[in-house]
């Protein structure tokens, strides 16, 4: 049924192409175009593509933080280079979240001024669109592509790989980590309570309050992956992973069928994590296992910088639903996404985090008992014994399948439209900011 003239919304959807981010947002944006609806996309200039291909009509950043083209060379966030997770932070809040914030909202404020929108959808990292929004009085939800980054009450705190509490003592840890990290957060809020005052804004208490300007998040996660509590804050949902293919996802055909080993996909981060190293070691445990393998580099190696033994077999990309489908179980760095599509495909996991959100997916991995994790530095060894137990031991796989069976339902039965079209239907709804 063709939707009405007043039926029909206006969508700008704010976002930025850091590793799994942009692929997600995408995949809403070509939801609402099948919808019917009008949806533009900001991101960089590296995300023009994915936009396309979503229907979605695209403009870059110009005065924010813009990467041109994928490649470890153009990014502008280079955490591989951190000492420790507490620099990482304070790189994305450097660039990104507070030193970004002033170019980002300008340049939302003029795509606004050009054409305004029943609805803004923004990242949940971009605060400078957030604030934009605000003192536009324009409606706004924010979306993010994996487990809330911001302390979530009853969820552990993202960062160390925590799992539920289990004791006294845990809680109490659990609020101690939840307390720094709102002040390495809040390490920027001087500055971008500078930058609020200039739009005519009070002070925020915490720079965390800044998601208060929107009327929902939505949490791009399935509710039975994330250790969510019973009852989540009224602005927060959960909407399920959004699991489109990238663009640069290349065309590629399973290995002919010939034998009963076992398959395994090695699929690491799609932005560089100085990975290369892992990645070879991954490799080299394989080459004594009855097993075949694809290693998909993502665009963030390249082939010349690993060796393969002649049962592993490295390709550029793939698209990881049909390779997922021919592998047996999947080799990670931890990423959400990847995360996500291999239990949608109800495979278990030996999961390498190397930073950013990566130890929290491993432990939501392994606290169900779908997959196993090592630290990234393991050697070769470690590694063909955790692989050998995925292998020999079928409670993983069953365990996969278990979750996967409501990830994959969660995905296939996702409200995020539904709750977009009600959201750009409805009048200016904003949770009341905390103010200093």
């Amino acid at each position: 049924m063709k939707m009405s003239k007043a039926e029909t919304k206006s969508f700008l959807l704010a976002t930025l192409d850091a590793g799994g981010t942009l692929a997600p947002m995408a995949t809403v944006a070509a939801k609402l175009v099948r919808a019917g609806h009008r949806v533009r996309m900001m991101s960089d200039a590296s995300g023009r593509d994915d936009a396309e291909k979503a229907g979605a009509e695209f403009q870059s950043w110009i005065n924010a933080p813009n990467k041109p083209a994928r490649g470890r060379e153009n990014e502008f966030v280079r955490d591989w280079e951190a000492t420790s997770p507490a620099e990482g932070i304070k790189m994305l809040l450097d660039i990104v979240l507070v030193g970004g914030a002033g170019g980002y909202a300008r340049d939302i404020y003029e795509e606004l001024q050009r054409e305004p929108a029943d609805l803004v959808v923004a990242s949940d990292f971009l605060f400078g669109v957030q604030m934009a929004c605000e003192a536009l009085d324009q409606p706004l939800a924010l979306f993010t592509a994996q487990v809330s980054f911001v302390p979530v009450p009853g969820i552990p705190p993202l960062g160390p790989g925590f799992a539920p509490a289990a004791a006294e003592e845990d809680r109490k840890l659990h609020e101690a980590v939840t307390n720094d990290v709102h002040r390495l957060l809040d390490g920027g809020l001087e500055h971008f309570n500078a930058l609020r005052a200039e739009h005519g804004l009070a002070p925020l208490a915490h720079l965390a309050d800044q998601h208060r300007a929107a009327a929902m998040t939505l949490l791009g996660t399935s509710r039975a992956f994330d250790f969510a509590p019973e009852v989540m804050p009224p602005h927060m949902t959960y909407v399920g992973a959004q699991l489109g293919e990238p663009s640069w996802a290349k065309a590629w055909s399973p290995p002919a069928a010939g034998n009963d080993r076992v398959r395994a996909l090695v699929a690491f981060s799609s932005s560089f994590q100085d990975h290369a190293g892992c990645v070879q070691r991954v490799i080299d445990s394989m080459a004594a296992l009855p097993i075949d393998a694809i290693v998909t580099l993502g665009g963030a190696l390249h082939a010349n910088e690993l060796s393969a033994p002649a049962n592993v077999q490295i390709v550029d990309s793939a698209p990881h639903g049909l390779a997922m489908a021919w592998a047996d179980f999947v080799v990670t760095h931890g990423g959400h996404g990847t995360v996500m599509k291999a239990l949608a495909a109800g495979k278990p996991m030996l999961v390498l985090p190397h930073g950013r959100d990566q130890e929290d997916n491993a432990v939501r991995v392994t606290h169900r008992g779908a997959g196993l994790s090592l630290p990234a530095s393991s050697e070769a060894a470690a590694i063909a014994a955790a692989l050998r137990r995925l292998i020999e031991e079928p409670v993983f796989a069953a365990n996969a399948k278990r979750l996967g069976a409501q990830v994959a339902h969660d995905e296939r039965n996702s409200p995020v439209v539904s709750i977009l079209e009600r959201l750009a239907a409805m009048p200016r709804v904003v949770a009341g900011l905390r103010v200093a």
